[in-house]
C-alpha cells in the first residue's frame, strides 16, 4: 500500500531545499492538501513524482514545483479573495483555499475559480467536497478569459494557462494594491509575469521563470482552439 502522507512530506522537503518553498503558508497548504486525490484514479501511484500528470479532455494537473512557485508569486494572504482561471482537477485552488481561509475560517477568504470544461469543473467539484474544500472554493464553468466580475475586485488573480496577452477584463476586475500571476508568450514556451496593480492602478509587470502551459482558450485568450 503506498503511504501518499510521506510522499507528501518528502516532496515537500525536497521542495524547499531546492528554495521552491519558501514560506511557512505555502509549506504548511502544500503538506495539508491531498494531492493524490486530485488526480485520476489511475494516476494516483505518480502523485508525488515532481512532474505534471494528465486528468483527461487535453489538460494536465501541473507539476508541484510548479504550484508552489506560483503560489509564492501570488503570495496570498488570509482573507483574500482570489479568482484562478483554469481549475483543472482543483488542487490548485485547494492549496489557495489552505492559505486564504481553511486555516484561519474567521478571516473569510474564498476563492473563485473558472473551468471552461464541464467535465473537469464536475471532477474538480468532486474532488474539493470530497477533501473538505467546497466550503472554500467556488467552481464556475465559463470562459475565464472574461474573468468572473460578479465578485470582483480580486486581491489575487492566478492564470494556470497559456495566454498570448493580460486578458483585459482581468485587469480590470484586480483590486488596486493586487496581485496576478499569468503564463504569456505563444504555445511552445511561456513566461511567467509577475502583475502589481499599484492603488492609482497603474501596472508594474514583472518578468519570472521560463514555463510552459496548456493554452488559455477564450475570447481574450486562444480564440482559433475552440472545438
Amino acid at each position: 500500500m503506498i503511504d501518499y502522507s510521506l510522499g507528501r512530506k518528502r516532496l515537500v522537503e525536497k521542495l524547499i531545499m531546492e528554495g521552491i518553498i519558501r514560506s511557512e503558508k505555502v509549506k504548511n497548504a502544500m503538506l495539508n492538501v491531498p494531492r493524490e486525490e486530485f488526480v485520476p484514479p489511475h494516476q494516483k501511484r505518480w502523485a508525488y513524482v515532481d512532474h505534471p500528470l494528465p486528468i483527461g479532455h487535453g489538460q494536465t494537473i501541473s507539476a508541484p514545483h510548479m504550484v508552489a512557485i506560483m503560489t509564492e508569486l501570488l503570495n496570498p494572504e488570509p482573507g483574500h479573495i482570489v479568482l484562478e482561471i483554469g481549475t483543472g482537477s482543483g488542487y490548485q485552488a485547494a492549496v489557495l483555499a489552505e492559505i486564504v481561509s481553511k486555516q484561519d475560517p474567521m478571516k473569510k477568504g474564498h476563492v473563485y475559480t473558472i473551468e471552461r470544461i464541464p467535465e473537469l469543473a464536475k471532477f474538480a467539484m468532486d474532488n474539493l467536497k470530497r477533501t473538505g474544500y467546497s466550503d472554500y472554493v467556488t467552481v464556475i464553468v465559463g470562459d475565464g478569459t472574461k474573468g468572473y466580475p460578479e465578485k470582483s475586485p480580486y486581491d489575487r488573480i492566478i492564470v494556470t494557462a497559456a495566454a498570448p496577452t493580460i486578458p483585459k477584463p482581468l485587469i480590470e476586475q484586480l483590486r488596486p494594491g493586487g496581485i496576478m500571476i499569468i503564463p504569456v508568450g505563444d504555445l511552445g514556451l511561456q513566461r511567467l509575469l509577475i502583475v502589481h496593480k499599484s492603488l492609482n492602478g497603474k501596472l508594474n509587470i514583472k518578468e519570472d521563470t521560463w514555463c510552459l502551459f496548456v493554452p488559455l482558450i477564450g475570447e481574450y485568450g486562444w480564440k482559433d482552439y475552440y472545438y
